[in-house]
Formats: C-alpha cells, sequence, structure tokens
C-alpha cells in the first residue's frame, strides 16, 4: 500500500499525461496520414523511385518494333521499372516531365523535334533526369551536341544488350557512358586537332528551332504560322533571324544543313 501511494505521487497529473500523450500522438500525422506532405522540390515520380529502389525508365523512339525490343530486353532486369513510351521529341519532353523517369533513353532522330533538342529542354527542366541517348549515327558532332545538351551518355543501336544494361545502370548512379566506337569518334576528333563541334545551332531560341525543322520538312511560312497558331509576319521574323544566325542563303542550303545536323533524313528508296 505505502508503495503504490509512493508512485502515484510520483508521477505528474492525469491532465498533463493526457497532453503529452495527445501531442506525441498527432505528430506527423498530416491530412489524415502518417507521412508529411510533399514540399514544393519533390515530385511524386522522384519519391516512387526512391521507395521501390528500381531504376524508372523512359523509352524515346519513333519505331514501334525497336521500342517493343527494347522493352523486352529491359524487361528482364528486375532492377529496371519501364514507366512510359514516346514516339517523337515532343513527346519525349512532355513524357519526362510529368512521368519523372530516373533515365531517359533518348534516340537522336525522331520527328516534331530533334533528340538532343529534346534533351535540352528536359535538362532545363528537370536536371535530376538522367539521359542516355542510344542511336545508330556515330559522327563526333552528334556525339558532341547531346554530350552539350546535358546527356549523360551515348550507346550505338547495334551494341549487345548486356552494354546496354551496364551504360544505363553508369548513368542512373551518377555515371558517365560513352560506347567503344564513339569514345573513338571523340578521341580521334581531338587528337586530330580538330576543332570543337559547331555551335551555331545552340545560338537559335526554342521558336527558331522548332521553325527551322519545319521548313526543313517542307513547309511554307504560311502553313507553319498556322501549325503554330502564329501570324505570317512573326514566322517571316524568325525564319529571317535563324537563317541569318546559321548564315544560310536559301531553302536549299537550309535543307543540307539539316540533313548534316540529322534535323531530318532522306526519304527511304522502295
Amino acid at each position: 500500500m505505502l508503495r503504490r501511494r509512493a508512485q502515484e505521487r510520483s508521477l505528474p497529473p492525469r491532465s498533463a499525461r493526457l497532453r503529452k500523450r495527445t501531442k506525441t500522438d498527432t505528430r506527423g500525422s498530416h491530412h489524415g496520414g502518417g507521412s508529411a506532405p510533399h514540399t514544393h522540390g519533390e515530385t511524386q515520380g522522384h519519391s516512387e523511385r526512391s521507395e521501390h529502389g528500381k531504376m524508372r525508365i523512359l523509352i524515346c523512339d519513333d519505331h514501334t518494333l525497336f521500342r517493343e525490343g527494347i522493352k523486352a530486353i529491359l524487361s528482364a532486369d528486375p532492377t529496371v521499372d519501364i514507366v512510359g513510351e514516346a514516339a517523337d521529341g515532343r513527346q519525349a519532353v512532355e513524357s519526362a516531365l510529368s512521368l519523372h523517369p530516373d533515365v531517359v533513353l533518348m534516340d537522336v532522330s525522331m520527328p516534331n523535334m530533334i533528340g538532343y533538342e529534346a534533351i535540352r529542354q528536359i535538362k532545363h527542366k528537370d536536371k535530376r533526369i538522367k539521359i542516355l541517348v542510344l542511336t545508330m549515327y556515330e559522327e563526333e558532332e552528334i556525339i558532341g551536341l547531346c554530350l552539350s545538351a546535358g546527356a549523360s551518355g551515348y550507346i550505338l543501336k547495334d551494341a549487345p544488350a548486356a552494354q546496354l544494361l551496364e551504360a544505363l545502370h553508369i548513368v542512373h548512379t551518377g555515371g558517365s557512358y560513352l560506347s567503344p566506337q564513339a569514345a573513338r569518334k571523340v578521341v580521334e576528333h581531338f587528337a586530330s586537332g580538330a576543332p570543337a563541334p559547331e555551335t551555331k545551332y545552340e545560338t537559335l531560341s526554342n521558336r527558331e528551332r522548332e521553325i527551322l525543322k519545319l521548313l526543313a520538312d517542307g513547309l511554307v511560312v504560311k502553313e507553319i504560322a498556322s501549325a503554330l497558331n502564329l501570324s505570317v509576319k512573326t514566322v517571316e521574323a524568325h525564319k529571317y533571324n535563324l537563317m541569318r544566325k546559321l548564315d544560310l542563303h536559301n531553302r536549299t542550303e537550309l535543307v543540307k544543313y539539316a540533313l548534316h545536323k540529322k534535323l531530318i533524313e532522306f526519304p527511304a528508296i522502295t
């Protein structure tokens, strides 16, 4: 009896205990859940990445059969989660910014927007997204444009599956990767004392790049104005500025430039 009374005297008043218990129970219970809400800088996609522990990949290529083949290869790796696909450059940008993948697997030559322009726009909006270029082009100038736009790696489409998976994991963990062929081209280019790749394209605004692509595709100014919901005078001004910046003087030179930059391709001969 004496021991029980001594214990009761040592305890704080009941109301104080209730206040302390209530404070403890409500700690971190925002919005009825057990976790705090996302901050402005934390996106849902990146939260999913850390939660599931898998490498979340967005595949961007304009050839459906090729995308299906890549999905079959990547699905064999249990650490990979394919979160989406894109069939053109503009869709690649939109999907990357909405899905927030860990790594974007990006082709260079795609409709609506060239691959290295899509890379630049994605990295401008979300620097946390890593980009690995998967393409058939091994010209050092194209490699340079992709790397300067923000790509973390560059691999050719004839690479074996094991090399592609290795490149993805290296890029995902913050490293850089160049396939042996691409690395050799870059080394040969600079070892020969050749100047750095031309950067005139980088001086164009987003709108000028868009109009350049449409002009190279064969659209006339009036058609471009209608497609972009701009006035004819505005398109004419953009056309004048981009041709001045690129030192181009007629449509033939513009098409040659677009072919050289892989903005367009020669049509297939059947």
